[in-house]
């Protein structure tokens, strides 16, 4: 079964450069998996600290194995120090 998953990050803005270039190697890494069908990086056009992925994966295994690369691991990194709040995470599937 496909999943959806839309992801909401927060950078603080003394971080914003430094958190969009670490989402865009995420994105050029990220495509390259072959479980990958979508994803799409967007940034708020109110409020440029806000980051949102729209993704789709071919199954859970796929997004499972996504989490474990070392790209998604480095950024996981950020979190605390660069990012307003843990990112919000929404799996959903189409019904």
């Amino acid at each position: 079964m496909k999943i959806y998953l839309t992801a909401v990050i927060k950078a603080k803005e003394e971080h914003r450069t430094e958190v969009l270039e670490a989402l865009q190697n995420m994105v050029t890494e990220t495509r390259k998996e072959e479980a990958n069908e979508m994803y799409t990086l967007h940034q708020g056009i109110e409020d440029k600290n806000q980051f949102i992925f729209y993704e789709i994966w071919k199954d859970q295994e796929g997004l499972t194995l996504h989490n474990q690369q070392l790209y998604i691991q480095a950024f996981g990194a950020l979190v605390d120090e660069k990012l307003q709040e843990k990112p919000q995470l929404y799996l959903t599937e189409i019904i």
